[in-house]
């Protein structure tokens, strides 16, 4: 019986492998055999890797029609169709260069240029960087950039600002597109809105760009490209919830309009409306908002690939945050606090190059931004228009890539501080030169020089040096230098001042603050022979300033005093980033900075608020090909920071503690044009309150009521107030958001 058993089943056997095939080839590039290139078959468990010849083999494939794919790190992954029938199949594959690895960088020297060409180094930020971690804003999305921190400023309205290598936000620049449109009023909203969807990719500069872009360049600064018309696809649309009740909706579509113009036009609507009170202090733990912006932007065909484009965002948001039981009827009042922010925004930029021989471009940009807030029962209402314009020419002699400009800047501010007691206007113009030396294919220099001649303030300077060595097609050093400037609009980007109950002095005029950085870069790019390739980026870096108008939040408690600092601060420090592919679809990158930010006055050297010593930032992607699953995690780290206390009997911590927050996500792209998405937020369930007894300064009294002071304003302390605070939520130094579930789609039509 065994016998007539194992014979039946060995006739199965054979029967099943004389109806089975395999697919059989080799895969090469350039003329070269790629060896440990992934092949699989899609929609099925089945693939397999070339050995060291390059050569492949997938077995066991019943009859039918397959789409079968061959990837390699570095290269474009190639895609054909084949067909079983009765006998085995022979299929090559010839993979081409993915350039894209090669990036084409604008921000560093106002022209489109390779990465590993560009005399100033540029981080380069791709569409695949914003969906590791979706968010509803760019703003968030930058937590996973080394060096880069989203600063919350105020824990019941949730403003904030980016700070690059320790430096506060009003030292970064936003730009859309190239355009410095969003500034002052706007520094705090500028990252909001912008639909992520339409994104081409994010370039961070660290360091003083004055001498190119003027007044606020001076730490470094942001330009959020957007895509193309031409480069979208024709529908798309991104949207997720969470646990805790957000939603986050992207939408968009691109047209042919006529035969010489197409438009892309998209729209984010975002809306937060579930209060939530998990530390138990009557107060939201996020503000609540509803948001919506609307994008559009128009590319034309003209005679001489000339470009003209043109673009315009509106963005809307009402947003508060405050004790439970507020509603709009307490706004402005003192019954019940509330921090509540309505912002209405447009934008319009362009970008055209003249019909003339000679390539010059003519870039223009205008914005209005209206704020109406109260903080309690303090109202701010601002508004802010700001109108730019520069004539670029670009021209190449001999060795010379030269860059001659004007721009003239326009600013209107307004507002109902006391501050402001007349309207603040004020037309800046400028004039900047940049020369682009080659020396040798290996070494280049960069020199530019910027002038500008404000009315308050008179002319201002700003020189700058770049230096470019590379010694090998994948190594590349780079020393630059420059000076930097930057206007001071006080309450526009220091809202702190208008939150809680602390005075706000400001004790003379204040004067323009000047920067002086210098700037080492190494960056290798390394491939390996097994189709892993790894980027390394190291920089250190030393900023010196002088007229530093730093908050001064220790002299008295109850105030925020400001003033030009009579001494000077200093950010200095080291960072590196190493990003890596493996083989079998595994990726990774991890940053970390270590840095010393302080300032110095009268002899005593004091390190810098808010500003952590140390930072990393990790992810970890990994895709399997046969499932069609991507797996995603990412995290940052951040080092003690000092924080803002109300004197010597304030309870809570001086220093934060070592925090972070930590994502992972999956992603099944198996769909034709949609993807499906989910994971879990802040993995840890970290918030600051962990290790305090409060955050927010009594928040049982937001208006004070039960404070006493002596005759010198100094809380006194007594038995309903035994620590002596006032009302203050200015202590926050991460999200106050905890864990949370999130799940969404994405459809793209091309």
């Amino acid at each position: 019986m065994r016998l007539i058993i194992l014979f039946t089943l060995a006739s199965f056997s054979m029967l099943n492998a004389q109806n089975t095939y395999k697919i059989n080839g080799v895969v090469t590039a350039e003329g070269e055999v790629l060896p440990y290139a992934n092949i699989y078959v899609e929609t099925t468990i089945k693939g397999s890797t070339t050995n060291e010849n390059g050569v492949y083999t997938i077995k066991n494939l019943e009859p039918g029609t397959y789409s079968i794919a061959a990837s390699f790190a570095g290269y474009t992954t190639q895609k054909k169709k084949v067909q079983i029938t009765n006998a085995d199949v022979s299929l090559n594959f010839n993979l081409n260069y993915n350039e894209s690895l090669d990036e084409v960088i604008i921000t560093g020297t106002l022209k489109p240029v390779s990465r590993l060409e560009s005399p100033v180094p540029v981080e380069v930020y791709t569409p695949t960087f914003l969906k590791k971690n979706p968010t509803p804003n760019i703003f968030e999305a930058l937590q996973n950039v080394n060096g880069v921190r989203p600063q919350l400023n105020c824990s019941v309205c949730n403003t904030g600002d980016i700070h690059i290598n320790g430096l506060e936000g009003p030292y970064t620049l936003v730009l859309i597109d190239g355009m410095p449109i969003v500034s002052g009023l706007s520094t705090v909203y500028g990252l909001s809105g912008i639909p992520n969807s339409l994104i081409e990719q994010i370039e961070v500069v660290k360091g003083p760009a004055s001498s190119l872009y003027g007044s606020e360049a001076v730490g470094g600064l942001i330009n959020v490209i957007t895509k193309l018309p031409e480069n979208s696809p024709r529908f798309f649309a991104d949207a997720f919830v969470t646990g805790w009740g957000e939603t986050n909706l992207d939408l968009g579509f691109k047209a042919k309009v006529g035969e010489k113009a197409n438009v892309l036009v998209g729209t984010n609507y975002f809306k937060y409306d579930n209060p939530i009170d998990n530390n138990n202090d009557n107060f939201t733990d996020v503000t609540l908002q509803d948001r919506i912006s609307i994008f559009q932007k128009w590319d034309f065909k003209r005679t001489n690939n000339r470009k003209l484009s043109l673009a315009g965002r509106y963005f809307y948001e009402d947003r508060w945050g405050g004790e439970m039981q507020w509603n709009s009827s307490y706004r402005g009042g003192d019954e019940i606090y509330g921090e509540s922010i309505y912002t209405s925004r447009f934008e319009i930029l362009g970008d055209y190059q003249l019909p003339m021989t000679k390539k010059v471009n003519l870039q223009f940009s205008y914005s209005d931004h209206d704020q109406n807030s109260v903080y309690g029962n303090t109202p701010y209402l601002a508004q802010q228009r700001i109108g730019f314009g520069q004539l670029i020419w670009d021209k190449t002699i001999y060795k010379h890539d030269l860059l001659f400009g004007t721009a003239l800047r326009y600013n209107h501010y307004n507002d109902n501080t006391t501050a402001t007691i007349t309207a603040d206007e004020v037309t800046i113009p400028s004039l900047f030169i940049q020369d682009e030396i080659d020396f040798t294919e290996k070494q280049s220099l960069l020199l530019g020089l910027r002038y500008d001649y404000d009315s308050r303030h008179g002319s201002i300077l700003t020189p700058r040096l770049a230096y470019r060595y590379k010694p090998t097609d994948t190594d590349i050093i780079r020393l630059n230098a420059g000076t930097g400037f930057r206007v001071v609009n006080l309450f526009t980007e220091e809202h702190a001042a208008l939150t809680g109950a602390r005075d706000v002095i400001i004790q003379s005029e204040l004067q323009p603050e000047e920067s002086y950085n210098v700037n080492l870069n190494y960056l290798k790019k390394l491939y390996l022979n097994n189709g892993m390739y790894f980027t390394f980026d190291t920089s250190v870096w030393y900023t010196y300033f002088t007229n530093a108008i730093i908050p001064d939040y220790d002299t008295n408690p109850n105030q925020i005093i400001y003033d030009n600092l009579d001494g000077y601060s200093e950010s200095k420090g080291l960072s590196f980033n190493i990003d890596a592919v493996f083989g079998s679809g595994i990726s990774a990158s991890v940053g970390a900075t270590f840095q010393d930010v302080a300032q110095t006055e009268n002899g005593e050297r004091t390190k810098q608020i808010l500003t952590e010593e140390y930072s990393g930032v990790w992810s970890l992607s990994y895709k399997n090909y046969a499932t069609n699953l991507i797996f995603d995690y990412t995290g940052n780290l951040y080092g003690p920071m000092r924080l803002p206390l109300l004197g010597d009997l304030d309870p809570r911590e001086e220093y934060s503690p070592t925090w972070s927050v930590q994502n992972i996500q999956a992603t099944y792209d198996g769909f034709n044009n949609l993807e499906i998405y989910g994971g879990v937020k802040n993995l840890l369930n970290w918030t600051p309150n962990k290790g305090n007894p409060f955050i927010i300064a009594r928040a049982d009294d937001p208006f004070d009521e039960n404070v006493q002071f002596d005759g010198n304003g100094d809380v006194i302390a007594t038995a309903d107030n035994p620590y002596a605070l006032t009302f203050d939520p200015a202590y926050v130094y991460g999200p106050n958001q905890g864990i949370r579930l999130f799940f969404g789609l994405r459809y793209n039509l091309n």
